[in-house]
């Protein structure tokens, strides 16, 4: 299923009008970076959440790019029936920001989690296969490792260094924020 995408100067026009944006980004991501006056609503927790429309007013979703709204629209347009309308900000919380849109920023917040684990992973990687090359080959098994590690998470949807990088200080806010893993 699609639903009608709206350049981010018609969701704004529509929203200065009553509409209600709706950002199903994760804890983490919001935090970090939101449109304001948007609602929170992450997709991890879609359908046990609370959500109900204001009467008459449409809907507007929205993510980071655009990728996840488009492809959970049905899902999305089930938990907003009967709204007046519903609809995907084309491009999500990157093209509102290319407008020139609004935006409040928390810099002082930590990465999101997926940010840190792919930093986290790379550097690892890289480091154990440059170590591989230049002292021992043993250090090859440091990005096997890691590869391992990210099929598991792909494959299962735990994933055990998101779950390490948790615990770290600079993520204490994020304890209580993020879904627990699968």
């Amino acid at each position: 299923m699609s639903l009608p995408v709206l350049s981010p100067a018609d969701a704004r026009r529509l929203c200065d009008g009553g509409a209600l944006l709706v950002d199903i980004r994760e804890a983490d991501e919001f935090a970090r970076e939101r449109i304001p006056g948007a609602r929170h609503l992450p997709l991890s927790l879609l359908d046990r959440a609370e959500f109900a429309p204001p009467p008459g007013a449409a809907v507007i979703f929205l993510c980071r790019s655009g990728a996840r709204t488009a492809g959970n629209a049905a899902r999305l347009a089930a938990r907003a029936r009967g709204a007046a309308g519903v609809y995907l900000l084309a491009g999500g919380l990157d093209a509102w920001k290319k407008a020139g849109l609004p935006v409040a920023a928390d810099r002082g917040r930590p990465l999101e989690l997926q940010r840190q684990v792919q930093i986290a992973a790379g550097a690892l990687a890289l480091g154990g296969s440059l170590l591989g090359l230049v002292v021992s080959p043993w250090f090859l098994v440091v990005p096997a490792f890691v590869g391992a590690g990210l099929i598991t998470a792909g494959v299962t949807g735990f994933c055990a260094m998101a779950r390490l990088l948790l615990r770290m200080p600079w993520n204490r806010d994020l304890r209580g924020a993020c879904p627990p893993a699968a």
